[in-house]
This record gives structure tokens, sequence and C-alpha cells, in this order.
């Protein structure tokens, strides 16, 4: 799908209007709003994260920006549909938030597919420009440094799953995409946050290592006997 091209200068014109990609905006920030408390993961904060990073991709990589912007504020809601779901999941609530905001039905299906393809666990080499900066935005979120240590428990409790689990799935999707050579598209995302994918991956290995020590395991049963939930 191409970008519109109706000025006498041959400027671009947005696919979709500034305005449209704000009311996106409105309806995706009152939803996480209203559900934060089961998006504590994937709520806001990750969101406009991702919709800032995907969008500097974007205009680097030579992606239609307001498509990007827009597949950035909807690619999670399938969290709300059902904890630990794929992307596909959410694709009704995704078209019912862009048909509100005025997304074109055709836009909204290209959008629809923007963020089924950006999905980590299936994404392949050859991904369509607009996926490659959602992607690399997404990526980049799940590889910052921080994540494991501010945000990662965040993702067990949003999702009912256990550390093995999260361990295994972040090397299981994660492990083969870095060592291929695709961990990033964009090169200077590659060139800048590498290193940090790298040593993301390399912890979770340890951390998954680290579950079949049976001394680390009596640990951990002793830490969650001890909290405060148990406790309740």
């Amino acid at each position: 799908m191409s970008v519109e091209e109706n000025t006498p200068a041959g400027d671009l014109v947005p696919v979709i209007a500034p305005d449209v990609v704000d009311a996106v905006e409105a309806d995706v920030h009152r939803i996480c709003t209203r559900y934060a408390a089961r998006l504590q993961f994937h709520g806001w904060h990750h969101v406009s994260f991702v919709r800032t990073k995907a969008a500097r991709f974007a205009v680097l990589n030579g992606a239609e920006v307001s498509v990007v912007e827009t597949a950035a504020l909807v690619h999670d809601v399938n969290y709300l549909v059902r904890r630990n779901s794929s992307a596909a999941t959410g694709g009704r609530l995704r078209r019912a938030i862009l048909k509100r905001a005025g997304v074109a039905p055709h836009v909204a299906a290209w959008i629809d597919c923007i963020v089924v393809e950006a999905e980590m666990a299936t994404r392949g080499r050859d991904i369509s420009l607009e996926a490659q900066a959602l992607s690399d935005a997404d990526t980049l979120f799940k590889a910052l440094p921080v994540t494991p240590v501010v945000l990662a428990h965040k993702y067990l409790e949003e999702n009912g799953i256990g550390l093995r689990e999260l361990a295994n799935k972040i090397c299981g999707e994660q492990q083969g995409v870095h060592d291929e050579g695709f961990y990033f598209y964009n090169p200077e995302a590659a060139a800048m946050y590498t290193r940090w994918a790298s040593a993301n991956l390399q912890l979770w290995q340890c951390i998954r290592e680290s579950l079949d020590d049976a001394d680390v395991s009596q640990l951990l049963a002793a830490v969650a006997a001890a909290s405060p939930a148990a406790a309740s």
C-alpha cells in the first residue's frame, strides 16, 4: 500500500490524518487507564514508549509514519481480550478502536496485518517496513536493561505465568532471531541496542539455568511463602 501524493509539490500526505491518530490515542489511553490493573506490563507506559520509538524508526526506514504510530497504539490490545495471547487475538477489538476513530476500513485492515506481522514469536526476516518499525520499537522495550528489574514481575502477574515459563518464552522467541541477525531490522537501532539485547538474553538464559538448581528453587519457594500475598 502506498502513501497518497496529492500536493503540487509532491509532499507526502499521511495516510491517517493527525486528528484521527489523536482520536486513536485518546481511546487507547482511556482503555489503558480503565484497565490499568489488568495491564501491568502492557499498559499506557508500554504503549506510549513503543509509539514514540516506532515513529522514529519509521522515519529512519521510510515507512508510513502515521500508520506505524497508529499500529503501535493498538498493537497490544489482545492482552485485554485474553491473558498471554497472540496479537491476532486482539483483531476484533483493534478494528473497533480504529473504526471509532475514523480510520478507513482498508487502512484498519493494513494496520491489523502490520501488528500480526511484527509479532516477535512469528516474525521473519522479510517483513514490511511498517512492521519493521513497530517490531524494532516493541523489541527494544523487551531489551531495555531496566525491563527485567522493574517490569518482569508485572508481566508475570498480568499474564498469570511463572518465572520459568517467562524465561522459556523469552529465550525461545528471541534467541533465534538474535543469532540470525535480525533482532533489530534498522541498522541504527541494531548498532545502538544490540549490546543490551545480548545482555538481556544472556541474563534470561542464566535465569532459566538457575531454576534447575535445587537450592535456588528452595530459595524462591521460601520467598513466595514469605510474601504478603501468600500470608493473606
